[in-house]
C-alpha cells in the first residue's frame, strides 16, 4: 500500500533536516497581478535613469568584475 502524501512529505522534511537544512518561507510579488509588468517597467526606468547619471557606478562595476575575474583564474 502506498504511503499517504503527508507521510512522504514528512519523511522528505526529516531527511532534509538530517542533511543540515531547514525550511524557509519567503513571500514574493505576485507576477500574475494586474499592473505587475507596468510597475516593473516603471522601477526599471528609474534605475536606468539613475545609473545613466552615476559616473562612479561604471568604475565600481568594472572594479568588482575585475575582482571576480581574478578569483576565477
Amino acid at each position: 500500500m502506498a504511503k499517504a502524501l503527508n507521510e512522504r512529505v514528512q519523511q522528505r522534511r526529516d531527511a532534509m533536516r538530517a542533511a543540515g537544512l531547514r525550511p524557509l518561507q519567503i513571500w514574493v510579488p505576485d507576477s500574475r497581478k494586474a499592473g505587475f509588468a507596468a510597475e516593473c517597467r516603471r522601477q526599471s526606468l528609474i534605475i536606468a535613469r539613475a545609473e545613466a547619471t552615476d559616473d562612479d557606478l561604471a568604475g565600481f562595476m568594472d572594479a568588482a568584475f575585475a575582482d571576480i575575474s581574478e578569483v576565477d583564474e
